[in-house]
């Protein structure tokens, strides 16, 4: 519920509907958000590969599910201090759509970028989207990333109301982002009403990107309603995917340029400034969960009723940090696709798939790897300004991102079909 398409900065070029359709049916997602829907150019191409049918539901033309979803970054000033917050936007149709995109090109453009730029507060922002249709929903995005969030570091506030204003009571979940979890979000009291959500915010359709972090849902039907509903009532989300946060850009504090990296602990004893430039340092999340943290809730906290949660490493990162090999290079491809074509998608590899089946397929070690990934097994050396954390595969550590591709022409050989007659369990049951 959080992509985007090809007309976005820093994506990948061969981004379209038929390859989202195509990877979202390998990972094993069974729902995906449009991404970019204000962008005039996705947008010819959104009506003419997606169907509406009243539900607030579009289908391609075999049938798979996709809602209308873009990203505004609203950057302003409040309060003496520069503001960057980014917001995740679900419509209900394409007419709620065009009257968006008619409000927001008053103030600004809308054909340079997929995800556009407003010096629009936020509250201003969700007071004038509630105005065109009730039924539209703002999320606050990677809610904790220093740069560009509502909490944070560098340019976010200390609450939700500080953030929204009176316009708060229509903000019902946030998205952690990949740099924190839901155990990090229960330390909040300010969140206990608020669902906690997961989304990969993927720049390319790649399955170690799309995917990497999503909501599951149990409904009664597969609508705009029904979801929306589960978010404003926290009822019907049964558990978050997450990337690990310590993998995430944004985990620690430090200087990359400095090669400096530190826990919040170990920050705070210098007052946060690099020992090497002696500048201060990039705030990572955790070091600002802990700011904002409750002080009667330690690191552990679980609140009653938490929806759970479970970290995954994606499968092709598992299998290239196992092999020492490039994400994307031949050989990991050639055992990802074996595993797909036994197992019918990604998930049912990460979370189901029995050992030693795995074992026949791929070998002794990448199965092993793979149950240590679903038990939270395999410790991370944490990502820190802007720089991924790197898990450490028997004791080794690995850069999964240093050969990462985000252009659709890279790929070096077929992906298993997504026609596939083989049975396809799915992670969210409407």
């Amino acid at each position: 519920m959080h992509i985007h398409g090809r007309f976005s900065r820093a994506t990948s070029k061969a981004l379209d509907i038929a390859s989202l359709e195509k990877w979202a049916r390998i990972k094993g997602v069974t729902l995906l958000g449009t991404g970019d829907f204000t962008h005039p150019e996705w947008m010819k191409e959104l009506k003419a590969n997606l169907a509406e049918d009243g539900s607030g539901i579009l289908k391609t033309k075999t049938g798979f599910p996709f809602m209308l979803q873009t990203e505004i970054s609203l950057i302003y000033t409040q309060s003496g201090k520069g503001r960057r917050v980014h917001v995740i936007v679900l419509a209900p149709d394409f007419a709620a759509v065009e009257k968006i995109t008619e409000y927001l090109g008053r103030n600004g453009r809308l054909d340079y970028d997929g995800r556009p730029i407003f010096k629009i507060p936020c509250p201003n922002f969700v007071e004038m989207l509630k105005n065109i249709d009730d039924r539209i929903e703002i999320i606050p995005a990677h809610a904790w990333t220093p740069w560009f969030s509502m909490f944070g570091s560098m340019s976010g506030f200390n609450s939700l109301k500080e953030c929204f204003g009176e316009q708060a009571k229509h903000i019902h979940a946030i998205e952690t982002g990949l740099s924190s979890d839901p155990a990090m979000n229960w330390r909040l009291s300010q969140l206990d009403n608020v669902a906690i959500v997961s989304f990969s915010d993927c720049h390319s359709f790649w399955p170690w990107r799309l995917g990497r972090e999503a909501t599951v849902f149990e409904l009664k039907e597969l609508s705009y309603g029904a979801l929306v509903g589960a978010l404003r009532t926290k009822k019907g989300i049964v558990e978050t995917i997450e990337f690990f946060p310590e993998e995430g850009k944004y985990h620690y504090d430090g200087h990359r340029l400095c090669n400096v990296v530190m826990s919040p602990q170990e920050s705070i004893k210098v007052n946060d400034i690099c020992p090497v430039c002696k500048k201060k340092m990039t705030i990572g999340v955790a070091h600002r969960v802990e700011e904002l943290a409750d002080k009667n809730r330690p690191l552990g906290f679980k609140p009653e009723n938490a929806v759970p949660f479970r970290s995954l490493i994606p499968l092709s990162e598992v299998i290239a940090g196992v092999r020492g090999l490039p994400v994307a290079s031949k050989k990991v491809w050639l055992i990802y696709n074996k595993l797909i074509e036994r197992f019918g998608n990604e998930f049912n590899v990460l979370i189901d798939a029995p050992e030693e089946e795995i074992a026949k397929i791929a070998e002794p070690d990448v199965a092993r790897m793979i149950v240590a990934d679903r038990t939270q097994k395999i410790p991370f050396k944490p990502g820190y300004d802007g720089e991924y954390g790197k898990p450490l595969f028997d004791g080794k550590e690995v850069n999964l991102h240093e050969f990462d591709f985000n252009s659709g022409e890279k790929e070096k050989i077929a992906a298993p079909s997504s026609s596939s007659n083989r049975s396809q369990k799915s992670l969210a049951d409407f």
